[in-house]
């Protein structure tokens, strides 16, 4: 049963909004202002806290500076009858969860704390897989708490201890590399090397080449012998990126090594054993392609033991605010300026846009 704090120095108020809660299902405990909030606070731990802005001893803004602080966990969705744009932006630049103005229909309200509480949940978990990822490797690359990427989490977390080939699919920009990275390094291959290659920014010869290496002699300008990064990744993970757009030939020397585990470099005679663990990605429907003959069926099941589908930024746009503060803070490193945070119109714009390209 989730706890609420009613924050309200009107007593009409605090009773209204306790007997509404109570019959939802809510535990429910009140404060005349933030003093006897903070109080409150130190004795119970609650899931949503709902404030007014203006009271005597302590005021909203202040306790939701103090939640957030010493909460950080905790929803605090601030109310007032003196509602501006600046008083909004200042209470989500401080980490409000939400903002309604009184008065404020009732339905509405329950609306709005229903949704925060969700969000809460779906960022607790996040955390939680972040934590458990962190543990075995790195994910402070890939932002967002919504519900689709705490499936890609935990697929990652059930992928990543096994030596299965990995296809990710998903459109441009949607993070395939940095998820491939993210099963990488949490497998037991973390310590040996990851490499990545996109197999549609070379020739067949070149790609030939970078991935299974030469031998001297085998074309003008091979002075030496080089290794190949199947071989350079081995005991680690090769990452093909775009694997869509092999040759036919090239899938049938792809389709060898995953069969046999070993490769021969080019103008070399020698099998050369390999341990290394594939991960491929696309932005297309291989199964369209293999029904086109573009694409080998037999190389399909071969790279598609275990699918990981990555969701597109305009599904899951409830992770574009953290996205977006993220990406700021960032350029103010780079730029070396300070800019305080993005407004509530600039967000509305962020989230309503289509984002192509992702």
């Amino acid at each position: 049963m989730p706890k609420i704090l009613i924050v309200d120095d009107e007593l009409s108020m605090r009773e209204l909004l306790e007997r509404v809660f109570r019959r939802e299902g809510y535990n429910v405990s009140v404060a005349e202002n933030g003093t006897r909030a903070l109080e409150t606070l130190r004795n119970t731990e609650f899931d949503v806290i709902i404030s007014d802005v203006k009271m005597p001893n302590l005021g909203g803004i202040d306790l939701l500076m103090h939640c957030r602080e010493s909460y950080p966990d905790t929803v605090v969705i601030i109310m007032t009858a003196y509602a501006t744009i600046d008083k909004a932006r200042e209470a989500f630049k401080l980490g409000a969860d939400d903002f309604v103005e009184k008065p404020f229909d009732i339905d509405e309200l329950k609306l709005v704390v229903s949704k925060a509480l969700e969000k809460s949940k779906l960022r607790q978990e996040n955390a939680l897989l972040k934590r458990e990822l962190r543990e075995k490797g790195r994910l402070d690359s890939i932002i967002g708490y919504s519900r689709c990427m705490q499936e890609v989490y935990k697929m990652i977390l059930d992928v990543a201890p096994t030596s299965s080939t990995v296809l990710i699919q998903g459109e441009s920009g949607t993070g395939k590399e940095l998820v491939a990275r993210a099963i990488h390094n949490s497998s037991r291959r973390a310590n040996a090397p990851f490499v990545s290659i996109n197999c549609g920014a070379l020739t067949e010869t070149l790609l030939e080449s970078e991935l299974f290496g030469h031998v001297k002699g085998a074309f003008t300008g091979a002075q030496t012998n080089k290794k190949g990064l199947f071989e350079a990744a081995h005991s680690g993970t090769i990452f093909l990126d775009e694997i869509s757009e092999t040759s036919p030939t090239m899938q049938v020397k792809l389709l060898r090594v995953l069969q046999a585990h070993t490769i021969r470099r080019v103008g070399g005679t020698e099998e050369i054993a390999i341990d290394t663990r594939v991960v491929a990605a696309t932005n297309r429907n291989l199964m369209q392609m293999v029904e086109e003959k573009s694409f080998r069926l037999d190389l399909y099941y071969r790279i598609n033991v275990i699918m990981l589908e990555l969701p597109p930024l305009r599904d899951r746009k409830e992770d574009i605010p953290m996205l977006a503060e993220h990406f700021l803070k960032r350029f103010c490193r780079s730029a070396d300026r300070q800019i305080d945070g993005i407004s509530e119109e600039a967000l509305t714009y962020l989230q309503n846009y289509h984002w192509p390209g992702n």
